[in-house]
């Protein structure tokens, strides 16, 4: 049980990127100072937008890994294969930029 406090001077700037840093690891304030004072690993959670972008690619690497095994068995649908990925990963592409 937590009962003693210690307290630090800081500016407003390392205030706020302190709040900053805490939320995005879901961590408190004194919890993330605690954690960063002691040395150990501080793991930042990924945003919504973060985990689609990794589920997305995970979605690329099995498309990649099976149209190399399509290609390994020289398989027709390949070139068809490869011609709907490009376009799908061109579509995303062109979103980045909007």
């Amino acid at each position: 049980m937590k009962r003693t406090y210690i307290r630090f001077r800081c500016s407003l700037f390392e205030k706020k990127l302190l709040r900053i840093k805490a939320k995005k690891s879901g961590l408190s304030v004194s919890e993330y100072c605690r954690r960063a004072a002691f040395g150990d690993k501080i793991i930042e959670r990924l945003t919504e937008e973060q985990i689609d972008i990794y589920k997305m690619l995970i979605k690329y690497a099995v498309n990649f890994k099976l149209i190399g095994n399509m290609f390994r068995k020289r398989n027709p649908k390949l070139a068809e294969e490869v011609t709907k990925l490009a376009e799908e990963i061109r579509d995303h592409l062109y979103n980045f930029k909007k």
